[in-house]
């Protein structure tokens, strides 16, 4: 296992170049540290598949350097840097038995029969993987596969890190909670660095300690899910993570509250300190969980028209017209359900400012 330090990593698959929109990733520039479980989430062309290949040596970036530890590996391959890949599709031997495929990296490797034994039987527990284990593995189903393939990444102790690409984009959907759930356990029982690519924010939320989000090349923020959820550095962030994801409203400072259209929000003191010291476009934003509707007028609430209320089982997501925005906000199945008109309040606490796009913090 090891540190990981990208430094000042950037790259086009242009041969020559000139500008900032020809580079898929754009300037990449941190550490993760050994046996952290980090994923890389965004949509789909943001540069997360690019970065897990710089990282694996499967691609050379065209400026700056990979380290594993105090090693400068930028230049290796991938089979000279002692990592372990798990792709979107299994990559197995069919002929093979189960056993085999697990103990295969190990025996490319020159370890004795004993040891091999002994952690195959170890990776097929955690997987629960036994059952199966002399079968020949063309007959398993996907999700086998899969397991399988992840236990090829997880069989060798002596990896520097193992580098999923979206793998369980082709299991079941009743089974991906599961095997995220068997992630997250392999992770805390093997202490191994993770790095898990993926575009769904459930995935991420689930198996990841720390979730790295990317945006058009960028990462915009590197944080815990609470982190993200409650300080997003960037609007991409906002949207992106929750849903629906948060709200954001143009707004200008107006002392202690910030107007929006022919309403006035107050702002907690230091909320309001922030946006006095800004000069850019302002905007408001606030997470559905946290803005509140209610049939009664409320401390500082306006009366607002309902657009829309949409039931989403143990939830619902009700849609109202403030000021020429359509807001949206989450209330329990037990709440009384809004007619044609609510109340909408802002908590101070919830409220986010953001100049051209970024958080004021």
């Amino acid at each position: 296992m090891a540190q990981i330090s990208l430094d000042e990593i950037a790259h086009s698959y242009m041969p020559d170049p000139q500008n900032d929109e020809e580079y898929a990733l754009k300037r990449i520039h941190n550490i993760w540290e050994d046996g952290g479980a980090y994923a890389l989430l965004g949509p789909s062309g943001c540069g997360k598949t690019t970065l897990l290949n710089i990282i694996s040596g499967l691609l050379k970036p065209s400026k700056g350097r990979v380290k594993f530890g105090e090693t400068d590996v930028t230049d290796l391959p991938p089979e000279k840097r002692n990592i372990a890949q798990v792709f979107q599709f299994p990559v197995l031997y069919d002929t093979m038995s189960v056993f085999n495929n697990l103990a295969f990296p190990l025996k490319n490797r020159g370890f004795d029969k004993d040891y091999i034994d002994a952690r195959v039987r170890e990776i097929a527990g955690i997987l629960e993987l036994e059952p199966v284990l002399h079968k020949k593995a063309e007959g398993l189903g996907a999700d086998a596969k899969q397991k399988i393939s992840l236990g090829r990444g997880l069989v060798r102790e002596d990896v520097a890190a193992i580098l999923f690409d979206e793998p369980l984009t082709v299991i079941d959907p009743q089974l991906k909670w599961q095997l995220r759930c068997k992630l997250k356990e392999i992770h805390e029982k093997l202490k191994l660095t993770l790095i898990y690519v993926t575009h769904d924010q459930i995935e991420a939320l689930t198996f990841a300690d720390k979730i790295i989000v990317m945006y058009e090349g960028w990462i915009v923020q590197i944080g815990t899910p609470q982190e993200l959820f409650e300080y997003p550095n960037h609007k991409f962030v906002g949207f992106f993570i929750g849903s629906p994801g948060m709200n954001f409203v143009p707004c200008t400072m107006a002392g202690d509250t910030v107007r929006i259209g022919t309403k006035q929000v107050p702002l907690d003191s230091r909320t309001a300190e922030l946006g006095q010291k800004a000069d850019g476009n302002l905007e408001l934003g606030i997470r559905p969980l946290y803005l509140k509707v209610s049939q009664t007028p409320a401390e500082d609430s306006f009366e607002v028209p309902v657009k829309s209320v949409e039931d989403q089982g143990s939830f619902r997501i009700v849609s109202v017209d403030f000021e020429g925005h359509i807001l949206k906000a989450r209330i329990t199945e037990n709440d009384p359900v809004p007619s044609s008109t609510t109340h909408l309040s802002f908590p101070k606490e919830w409220i986010r400012l953001f100049e051209n796009e970024h958080l004021l913090k």
